[in-house]
């Protein structure tokens, strides 16, 4: 549904989340299930995801890797064996150790930060801030004033996101521009052929291969081998 890349990005962070889950014997993203059942207790409260939207973050993110920087991803993701205790993530409560993960990341996939993080960052100051704008209250007619107040908003975010959410609070900010998908490089065209026409060619092999058996092995049926025979003594007739 959002393409080859992208759908196996998906499947690999999946196998992450499930990882998680088993060390730590609860699933990652808690803190938003709690966010949305407390929110559900207040009377007239709006609960709305203001993240950007996964399969645009997954196609800016595939799409600002190299190929060897993706297949680098894909293999630690893949064998990612690490163990994980609650010990591990209240220490990355910390804000120092969580800069310093921030850090390693940037130097390692300093374009995957870029999307993944601080494209991010932008986003949900963007939304925080459409959140967070007075609320003009009805008027009785159009000579009366206009009147405002202060809209009440709690934001549920990941720690990663608070600097940089702190840092764009004050900027004019622009969303359209992180929202789009660039098209496809020649290299990523050329790898999606690549590995489609392996698929198609293995599915074509095995048809013919299990073809192949199959007839030899109705040819070497009693019935069959009889009325080979009877064929044959026509032909020579």
């Amino acid at each position: 549904q959002n393409g080859v890349m992208s759908g196996l990005m998906q499947m690999l962070l999946l196998k992450v989340s499930a990882h998680i889950t088993e060390q730590l014997g609860m699933a990652p993203g808690g803190e938003f299930r709690e966010a949305f059942k407390e929110a559900s207790k207040v009377p007239f409260c709006k609960f709305h995801l203001g993240d950007r939207p996964i399969p645009v973050t997954f196609k800016r993110a595939i799409a600002a890797l190299s190929f060897w920087q993706k297949v680098k991803l894909a293999w630690g993701l893949c064998f990612l064996s690490d163990p994980i205790s609650k010990d591990d993530v209240e220490k990355c409560k910390q804000k120092d150790l969580l800069e310093q993960m921030m850090a390693e990341m940037i130097g390692e996939f300093p374009d995957l930060h870029r999307t993944i993080v601080s494209e991010r960052d932008i986003y949900l100051t963007y939304m925080l801030k459409q959140a967070a704008k007075q609320i003009e209250l009805p008027r009785a007619s159009e000579a009366e004033p206009r009147k405002y107040i202060p809209a009440v908003v709690v934001g549920v975010v990941g720690m990663g996101h608070v600097p940089g959410i702190e840092k764009n609070w004050n900027s004019d900010l622009n969303i359209q521009e992180i929202m789009s998908v660039p098209p496809p490089s020649a290299s990523s065209k050329i790898f999606k052929f690549v590995i489609k026409a392996t698929i198609f060619g293995l599915v074509g092999y095995g048809c013919y291969r299990i073809g192949q058996r199959t007839v030899q092995f109705i040819l070497s049926m009693p019935p069959a081998q009889s009325y080979l025979q009877k064929l044959t003594e026509i032909r020579s007739q």
